[in-house]
C-alpha cells in the first residue's frame, strides 16, 4: 500500500470544517454575559441566543446530506465554509439583536453541514486501517476550535478591560474589541474559514461518491494517488458490487428499512441523541457560568474554561490512538462508566458546596476527569460511527438523519441548561446527565455493531 501521507493531508483539509464546527458552538460561552447585558435578556431569552445556532444546525444536517448524495461532498462542504464566513462577519458588524441571532443561526447551518460532510468525506478517501483515526482527526479538530475559541474569548476579555480610551479615529475597532468585546470574540472567526474556503478548491471530490456516480475514470486517478495502482481495481470492483441499477434508486431508500440498516440506523439515532443529553455539550457552552456559581469571577471562569479546553485535545488524541486500537465499543464502555462516576461526584461537589466552603479547584478536577473520560469515547467514537455504519448510495442522507437527532439534542441542551440550573440546581443537573449515561451503554451492548478493522462495503456486507 502507498504511504498515507495523501491521505492524511486531505483529511487534515476536510477536518477544518470541524475546528469551524467547534469554535462556532464554543465562542458563545464567553459571550453570553455581554450579550445578556447589553440587550436585557432573561433567562429563556438566553438560552435562545444561546440555542438558535443549533436551530440552523438542525437545519443544515436536514439538507447536507441529501444534497451531498445528489451533488457531491465537495461542493457542499464549500457551502459550509461559506456559511461560516458570512456568518462570523454578519455578527461582528450586527447592528441589532435581531440580526445578531440571524448571523448566530447562518452559522449554525455551515455547522450543521461540516457536522454531517466532513466526517463522511474522510471516511471515504480512508482505508480501513487508518479510517478510524483519520475520522476521529475530525473530532480533534473540533476540540482544538473549542480551545481556540476559549483562548481567543480570554484574550480579548483582558484586552478590553486593560484598553485605553480610543482615539476618535479608531473609534469602531474599539467599540469592536472593547466596549462590545463580544463582536470580536464572533467575529475572529471568519479567518480560519477564509483559510477553509481556500484550501477546499484544492481537494478532489470524494472516490467513492464519484464511483456511485459512474464517474469511474476521476475515480481511479484520485485511488491511484491514495491507495496505489495495484488495489484500486479491486476496490473499483468491490464498490460497484454493492451498487444497484439506477433504475432500482427507490430501492436503495428502502434498504434503511431491512433488519440490518434498520437497527443500524436507530442505533447511530439514539446514541446521536443521547449522547447530548448526557452533559459535554452544556459544560461547553454554560462552563463559565457554573465555574461562576463555585466562586469564581468572569476572568477566572475563562481560565478554568481553557483548562478545560486543553484536557479536552489532549484526551481526544487519547481517543485518536485508542480507536483503531482496543475498538469502538470498549472505548464507548470504559469511558461512559466514568463519566457515571465523574457526574454523580460533581452533582455531589455543587450540594455540598451550598452548605460548606469547597475550593473550586476541585470542580474543575471533577469536570476536567469528566471531560477526559467524555473526549476518549463517545465524543470521539459517535462521527466515526455515523460514518461507517450506512450503504453507499445513501450514506450522506443516512448520516444525516442521525446528524438530524444529533443536533436536535444539541439544541434542547443549550435551549434548556439556563432553565434547569434554575429549577434542579446544578447538582439535580449533573445527576440528570449522568442517569442519562445508562441508556447509552445498554444500547452500545445490545444493538452496536463493532466496526473496527473493517472496510466500508465489509461493513455494509456485514449489516446486509
Amino acid at each position: 500500500m502507498k504511504s498515507p501521507v495523501y491521505m492524511i493531508l486531505l483529511s487534515a483539509a476536510a477536518a477544518l470544517g470541524g475546528f469551524l464546527f467547534g469554535y462556532d458552538t464554543a465562542v458563545v460561552s464567553g459571550t453570553i454575559g455581554s450579550v445578556s447585558a447589553q440587550f436585557g435578556l432573561d433567562e429563556l431569552q438566553t438560552g435562545w441566543y444561546v440555542g438558535c445556532a443549533l436551530i440552523g444546525s438542525i437545519s443544515g444536517v436536514m439538507f447536507a446530506g441529501w444534497l451531498s448524495d445528489a451533488l457531491g461532498r465537495k461542493p457542499v462542504l464549500l457551502l459550509s465554509a461559506v456559511l461560516f464566513l458570512w456568518s462570523s462577519a454578519g455578527c461582528m458588524l450586527s447592528g441589532s439583536e435581531t440580526v445578531l441571532l440571524a448571523y448566530r443561526i447562518v452559522g449554525g447551518v455551515g455547522v450543521g453541514v461540516a457536522s454531517i460532510l466532513s466526517p463522511l468525506y474522510i471516511s471515504e478517501i480512508s482505508t480501513a486501517r487508518y479510517r478510524g483515526r483519520l475520522v476521529a482527526l475530525y473530532q480533534f479538530a473540533v476540540t482544538a476550535g473549542i480551545l481556540s475559541s476559549y483562548l481567543v474569548n480570554a484574550a480579548v476579555m483582558r484586552h478590553a478591560l486593560s484598553a485605553p480610551p480610543a482615539p476618535e479615529a479608531a473609534e469602531w475597532l474599539h467599540t469592536i474589541f472593547v466596549d462590545e468585546f463580544w463582536r470580536a470574540m464572533l467575529g475572529i472567526e471568519a479567518l480560519p474559514a477564509l483559510v477553509f474556503l481556500i484550501i477546499l478548491f484544492l481537494i478532489p471530490e470524494s472516490p467513492r461518491w464519484q464511483i456511485v456516480h459512474s464517474r469511474e475514470s476521476k475515480a481511479a486517478a484520485v485511488m491511484n494517488r491514495l491507495f496505489g495502482p495495484e488495489v484500486v481495481g479491486d476496490q473499483i470492483a468491490e464498490i460497484k458490487g454493492l451498487l444497484r441499477p439506477k433504475t432500482e434508486e427507490k430501492a436503495t431508500w428502502r434498504m434503511l428499512w431491512q433488519p440490518g440498516f434498520r437497527k443500524a440506523l436507530f442505533t447511530g439515532i439514539s446514541l446521536a441523541m443521547l449522547g447530548q443529553f448526557m452533559g459535554v455539550n452544556a459544560v461547553l457552552y454554560y462552563g463559565p457560568v457554573f465555574f461562576e456559581q463555585a466562586g469564581l469571577g468572569g476572568s477566572g471562569s475563562l481560565d478554568f474554561q481553557i483548562v478545560i479546553g486543553v484536557i479536552n485535545v489532549i484526551s481526544t488524541l487519547l481517543g485518536m490512538w485508542l480507536i483503531d486500537r482496543i475498538g469502538r465499543k470498549r472505548l464507548i464502555y470504559s469511558g461512559v462508566s466514568g463519566m457515571v462516576v465523574t457526574l454523580a461526584l460533581i452533582g455531589l461537589y455543587f450540594l455540598l458546596q451550598s452548605r460548606y466552603t469547597l475550593q473550586p479547584g476541585l470542580l474543575l478536577a471533577l469536570i476536567g476527569l469528566y471531560i477526559f473520560f467524555c473526549a476518549i469515547s463517545i465524543c470521539t467514537v459517535i462521527f466515526v460511527l455515523l460514518s461507517e455504519m450506512y450503504p453507499a448510495r445513501i450514506r450522506g442522507a443516512a448520516m444525516s438523519a442521525a446528524g438530524l437527532s444529533l443536533w436536535t439534542g444539541t439544541y434542547l441542551i443549550g435551549q434548556l441548561t439556563p432553565w434547569l440550573l434554575a429549577h434542579l440546581a446544578p447538582y439535580g443537573v449533573f445527576w440528570l446527565f449522568g442517569l442519562m449515561c445508562i441508556p447509552y451503554l445498554l444500547i452500545t451492548w445490545k444493538l452496536l455493531p463493532e466496526t473496527t478493522g473493517r472496510s466500508l462495503e465489509e461493513i455494509e456486507t456485514m449489516l446486509r
